[in-house]
């Protein structure tokens, strides 16, 4: 298995290992863009994998705090009550880039940036990009993917990927 993450389409793919596609969702990446360092609030390009899978037996919509969950659960009146607050829910894919000097190490870090796969609030638009830096999914579209991919998957992250079946 292994993700392809494509930023001009808004696309993710899980590819099986035979290259076909097992899964596609419409994602949200960086409002600021792609790049590489650290505060940039930007998406990372290049190759990636799942560090971690954070929040296997939590509850739909239920609110993560650097990775922990509060206890709370995402609604309406807790967006009105927090309006500022980037949003973590459901689940969550840490990523850690693989490649040195771009995504790895330094000012690049992609773990140290905390970087995740993560939900967001149904309500939030798909297909155009408004993350701090994450990959924003729709709660059920992370907890599908998440039963699907393990630590260690593959993550490409691509400005215009192109995916073709074997």
């Amino acid at each position: 298995m292994r993700l392809i993450v494509s930023i001009a389409n808004q696309r993710l793919t899980l590819l099986s290992d035979q290259q076909q596609v097992r899964a596609e969702y419409s994602i949200s990446t960086a409002k600021n863009g792609v790049g590489q360092l650290k505060n940039s609030g930007c998406t990372p390009l290049g190759k990636h994998i799942i560090r971690a899978k954070i929040g296997a037996n939590s509850p739909v919509n239920a609110v993560f705090v650097a990775r922990r969950w509060t206890g709370e659960i995402y609604t309406p009146a807790l967006q009105q009550a927090h309006p500022t607050r980037d949003w973590i829910l459901s689940r969550i894919l840490w990523l850690s880039g693989c490649e040195i000097g771009l995504n790895r190490l330094g000012n690049v870090d992609t773990m140290q940036r905390y970087i995740y796969i993560h939900g967001c609030p149904d309500d939030a638009p798909m297909g155009i990009p408004l993350s701090h830096g994450c990959i924003r999914m729709r709660n059920a579209d992370v907890m599908q993917l998440f039963d699907m991919v393990s630590v260690g998957t593959e993550v490409d992250i691509q400005l215009d990927a192109t995916i073709h079946s074997a």
